[in-house]
């Protein structure tokens, strides 16, 4: 091969891959938000200080978009069990988008949901747990577990979410 042809071999190739390369021809990656471990932290540390202010010994679950543990907290003297509740909660919220509690609820209304609760074994539909929906886009999940009744679970959820500026902090009006 001569120089020349050499040459304009290498011009074509150059050429190829610039016009392959140009942005009419690149796809963008989707973008999505994510919770940032400090914040998730400092989100859950506000769950189990409120629980502890009302009395209660409690643990909190922090689930990333897909369902995956970001932070878990067991307080003092709460019971090995609320681990376990905590993350299913948190899972379940996220995973099916609202409120544990309003799962719940719904399955007793209509039997015919029961198999919601046999998803599989990670999903929990008991009060306690609540989507993290940031911009409207869900992030994540908050669970709650150990104290004397959903209702406070939830306060306690309700003041990871206000740390963590969540779009609905499920506080009772």
């Amino acid at each position: 091969m001569t120089n020349k042809l050499k040459q304009f071999a290498i011009g074509v190739s150059t050429l190829s891959l610039w016009a392959l390369s140009t942005p009419a021809f690149a796809q963008d990656f989707p973008t999505q938000k994510v919770l940032p471990l400090e914040l998730s932290t400092q989100a859950a540390m506000a769950a189990i200080k409120k629980c502890h202010d009302d009395g209660f010994k409690v643990s909190v679950a922090i689930v990333d978009q897909s369902g995956l543990l970001k932070v878990q907290l067991k307080a003092d003297g709460a019971g090995p069990h609320t681990l376990d509740s905590s993350r299913r909660k948190a899972y379940t919220a996220n995973s099916l988008r609202d409120s544990t509690h309003k799962y719940a609820v719904l399955v007793t209304q209509k039997p015919e949901l029961q198999s919601l609760t046999r998803l599989n074994e990670n999903i929990l539909l008991l009060g306690g747990g609540f989507p993290i929906k940031i911009g409207g886009e869900v992030v994540g999940g908050i669970g709650v577990g150990g104290a004397p009744g959903i209702e406070f679970d939830e306060v306690c959820a309700s003041a990871a979410l206000k740390i963590l500026k969540a779009d609905d902090t499920f506080e009772k009006k």
